[in-house]
């Protein structure tokens, strides 16, 4: 068994023996971030394209297990949710923009269900330290939520692609933030 301390200390060394590789990587994610957010219908779109290819192609291995596998008593449950996924898949490639409409849909659910239960939790761990930073993610996700709700079916347009492109856009500075301080420990 490995020490976790040496296997730290072996990370640390091999970031700040390549600090410029995730400086570079930092900024090409920062500038991606920017360009997704700047394009985000055509941002959200590209991702529903993406999600109808991953459905259709995994709906296709799926359906190719099910057969493999055919004397498993899972066989028509792997069957049927294949060629649901292949359908899915093909639907939201005929007709993108209904597919975009039915994720967003699917998000701002997602963002009211994760405010409400990081606000029941944040009560619930009250008065430990940190739960008002819990609390204040829910509130943020609940206003979220509702605020792509509400703008439906406009905010189909951007929603996506605005979350996508701040996702990226933080994935960046997050490697910017670990270069800059693997080279200030470098130097020290």
């Amino acid at each position: 068994m490995s020490d976790p301390l040496q296997n730290v200390e072996d990370l640390r060394a091999r970031i700040q023996d390549n600090w410029e590789w995730f400086l570079a990587l930092g900024i090409a994610l920062v500038i991606g971030g920017i360009v997704l957010i700047a394009a985000p219908f055509a941002t959200s779109i590209a991702i529903t394209l993406l999600i109808a290819a991953v459905l259709f192609v995994g709906g296709l291995i799926q359906i190719y297990h099910a057969f493999k596998t055919q004397a498993w008593s899972g066989f028509l449950w792997n069957l049927i949710t294949g060629l649901i996924a292949v359908i899915g898949g093909i639907v939201i490639y005929v007709n993108p923009v209904a597919g975009t409409f039915a994720l967003t849909l699917v998000i701002a659910a997602i963002f009211i269900a994760q405010g409400v239960s990081q606000l029941l939790m944040a009560f619930r761990i009250r008065p430990h330290e940190g739960w008002g930073w819990v609390a204040a993610a829910g509130a943020v996700s609940l206003v979220a939520g509702f605020l792509i709700w509400m703008d439906l079916p406009g905010s189909a347009v951007w929603a996506l692609g605005l979350i996508a492109g701040i996702s990226v856009l933080m994935n960046g500075w997050s490697y910017i933030a670990i270069a800059l301080a693997a080279r200030a420990s470098k130097s020290v």
